[in-house]
This record gives structure tokens, sequence and C-alpha cells, in this order.
């Protein structure tokens, strides 16, 4: 018997976790310094175990069978390690956005180069496992949660506030273990435009609304789109929420990674899509931490106001 199964049947469903509430019926959240908006830029760092099938794939395999390993797509996510990062790192300084790096925390260890790019950068490291794979196929969630902030904490200087799983997946005890461990915030529910409060058996976690569409995975390679597709999307999602902002903050992420935007013929698109984000009045570009800090401090005020 699975001794975290308990665990799994004693935890709340997600909809117990928080109370439903439409947008419309809230009183407005304000930004300071006269902001309506916040963009939450996420770049994604993987670690790919090729004793393991892939975690997705460019190349399908003959007879559609999952090969291990499997080289061809192992070494496509390789090219972001190698190319693709610094390209992505190049267009966000030059439009002065630091990130949300959503990393894998073995990465630290077996592409130490790339995450100390990132480190130097002032980029945010939000924990997203220690590796790759399925969170429902880890065996102790908590000794991985544990593991997964050893070793961010030792490479950064300090502990991770805020959790993201692999494909935003979780099982229903995975939120209580993320607060258990100390964390603050995750990102794993695409549900509003704000964030939310989420209850766990150790106190209240703030939900930072991140992106399931506007993220090059869902965009380029499960729907085969063009390459400027990311781009005219993120344009027109923006759009309209800097639109409904007027009537109270809102938050809009996206989420890339360096095998996928930080590839030739889509990079320019990549640069094209934050031009016209950072071009708009009252528009921020904030990490996950500055989200949690300010809807925090919000929230209770307008609390106030009922």
């Amino acid at each position: 018997m699975n001794p975290f199964q308990k665990d799994e049947d004693a935890a709340m469903r997600p909809a117990d976790r928080l109370d439903f509430s439409a947008i419309i019926d809230r009183l407005p959240l304000k930004l300071p310094r006269g902001a309506r908006m916040v963009v939450w830029p996420v770049v994604n760092i993987e670690e790919w175990d090729i004793s393991r099938p892939m975690p997705r794939q460019v190349s399908p395999p003959p007879g559609g069978v999952a090969p291990v390993p499997d080289v061809p797509n192992w070494t496509w996510h390789e090219y972001g390690m190698r190319v693709g990062i610094w390209r992505l790192m190049e267009t966000l300084q030059k439009h002065k956005i630091k990130p949300t790096i959503s990393l894998n925390a073995k990465v630290c260890e077996t592409r130490p180069r790339v995450a100390q790019a990132a480190l130097d950068a002032g980029w945010e490291f939000m924990a997203h496992c220690y590796e790759q794979m399925a969170i429902q196929k880890v065996e102790d969630q908590r000794a991985m949660i544990r593991q997964t902030i050893d070793v961010l904490t030792r490479f950064t200087g300090r502990a991770p506030t805020g959790w993201l799983g692999p494909g935003r997946g979780q099982t229903y005890a995975t939120l209580d273990y993320v607060k258990e461990a100390g964390f603050k915030w995750f990102g794993d529910w695409v549900l509003d435009d704000q964030p939310q409060f989420v209850r766990t058996t150790s106190g209240p976690l703030v939900s930072i609304p991140y992106s399931v569409e506007l993220n090059d995975i869902t965009i380029m390679l499960s729907a085969h789109q063009n390459s400027d597709a990311m781009y005219t999307r993120t344009r027109d999602a923006f759009d309209q929420i800097y639109k409904e902002s007027a009537r109270g903050a809102r938050v809009m992420a996206f989420g890339v990674h360096p095998y996928i935007s930080g590839a030739a013929h889509r990079i320019k698109y990549f640069d094209a899509m934050l031009r016209h984000m950072k071009k708009q009045d009252g528009v921020v570009f904030w990490n996950g931490e500055q989200i949690h800090d300010w809807y925090t401090t919000a929230s209770a005020k307008t609390a106030l106001k009922r």
C-alpha cells in the first residue's frame, strides 16, 4: 500500500480549497504608482532524463511508441540549453525585463552555466521539482520538494518562495506539501486573471495565475502553429486584458521554453511580443514574489472596504 495514500484520501479537492468568485463581483484591486496591469514572464528550464521517455516530442518516433533512449528529442531539448536560452536572455535584457525562471533544480547540477547566467541576470528562481517528470509518478513528494529546495538554496543563496509543478501537475495533497515546506505562492492553477488565496492544511497559499494558452508548448507544439502565432495570440490577449484592467488590476502570464521560443525562426516574434507590451502605459513586468507581496497587501486593503 502506498504510505502516502492517506494524505491523498484526506486532502481537499481543488474546488474545496477556494471559494467561487466572479471577477465582475469583486472590489477593484489597485496597483502602485498608477499601474493597472501586471505581466508575469516565465522562462521554463527543464532537466530531461534520457533514461526515461522524453517529456515531449518534436520528432514522432516510428510506430508511435515512445522509445528509450529517445536521442532525437533529447538533442532537440539540448539545443535550448546550448543556443536557445542565450537568445531569450539577450532579448529579455534588451527590453530590461527580469523574468521568473521555472527551474528543475537538477539543472543547477548538470547545466550550472545556464543557471548561473540566470542568477547573474537577476532572474527569480521558482521551484519546478527536481527534474522534469509527472508529479504523480514521484513516490515521495515531500522528499522531492525538500531536495528541490536544498539544491536551489545552495545555488542561489536563498530559499525559493514559489512553486510550479511539471506540466502544472498536482495530486490532491501536493499543495499541502508545498505550503508545509515553506512556499508562499504557486503557479499551477490557470483559473483567474487575479491571484487568489487557497486553503491548505498549514494555512493559506497564494495562487498566481499562470497561463496554458499563452505558452509556446501549447501554441507551437500541440497546435503546430506558424512561427508568429505566440506573438499574435499574446498580443491579442494582452490588449483585451489591458482594456479590462481599467476596472481593476489584472495579471497576465506567459511561458516560454529555450528549445521552442529560442529557435532561430521564432526569436524575432518573441522580441516583437515584448516590444508590444512594453510600449503600453501602466504595465509592470513583475516576478512571482512581487505579485505575491502586492496581492497580500492589496487584498487586505480591499477587504477593509467591504
